[in-house]
């Protein structure tokens, strides 16, 4: 029998709790529920769930310091539910390492689908050997040891910043990157100019998808960054 994903809401109002665990319960989800920052992390160190749902604004501490102290306790993907719809809250949180972000009020599918995405990702990663010596979807293969990459069965020739950056985006895929996480992953600082990002990301996109108008691989998030999907 496949073991049920167990989600960890952290979340202070009741009403909203209580719909998500109600809502996520039919979905054959186990759920645990903490009203503040104190008794999320209780509960996420006892009970280890998958997938950690998190409001901010928590009545005892504030939800961004809960995401860096749970990112330096696991990987386990934290979803930010939050009022505060700012993009720079959203950066903040993100860059904190938050796996995803949804403005309240939110539609439960798309929370329900943001869950899935983040479970597709984790199942990913468990299957994947220590060290991934290939990425292959759909047109695109790199091959890690060789340090090639091929698009349609083409070797094709990336910049060693595009390579770099290429290798960032699949090391994190599926997840939310943003402009600043990428700079201090491309050049060692954490503030810089975004603009450098956008045009890497504009040549690697050139090489890599087939249709610039809908790619597949290379997924923008207005304002905040990108995010590689191959779900």
């Amino acid at each position: 029998m496949k073991e049920k994903t167990k989600i960890l809401i952290i979340e202070d109002d009741h009403y909203i709790s209580k719909f998500v665990d109600v809502s996520l319960t039919k979905q054959k989800y186990d759920v645990l529920i903490g009203k503040n920052a104190t008794e999320g992390l209780f509960l996420f160190s006892s009970y280890a769930p998958n997938i950690v749902i998190l409001d901010l604004g928590l009545p005892d501490r504030d939800g961004m310091e809960l995401i860096s102290e749970i990112k330096n306790l696991s990987d386990t993907p934290v979803i930010v539910v939050s009022a505060r719809g700012l993009e720079k809250e959203k950066i903040v949180a993100l860059d904190a390492g938050a796996f995803d972000y949804i403005t309240k009020p939110f539609h439960m599918g798309e929370l329900l689908a943001r869950i899935r995405v983040a479970e597709r990702i984790m199942l990913k990663i468990r299957l994947a050997s220590p060290q991934e010596l290939i990425y292959h979807c759909d047109w695109l293969l790199v091959d890690f040891e060789k340090r090639l990459v091929f698009v349609n069965d083409n070797e094709i020739h990336l910049t060693p910043y595009e390579y770099k950056l290429l290798c960032i985006m699949i090391a994190n895929r599926g997840k939310v990157l943003t402009y600043n996480y990428i700079v201090k992953e491309l050049w060692g600082y954490e503030h810089g100019a975004t603009e450098n990002v956008r045009v890497f990301m504009s040549h690697l996109r050139r090489k890599i998808e087939q249709d610039l108008s809908e790619p597949r691989f290379i997924l923008t998030e207005v304002g905040v960054g990108y995010r590689w999907n191959d779900a």
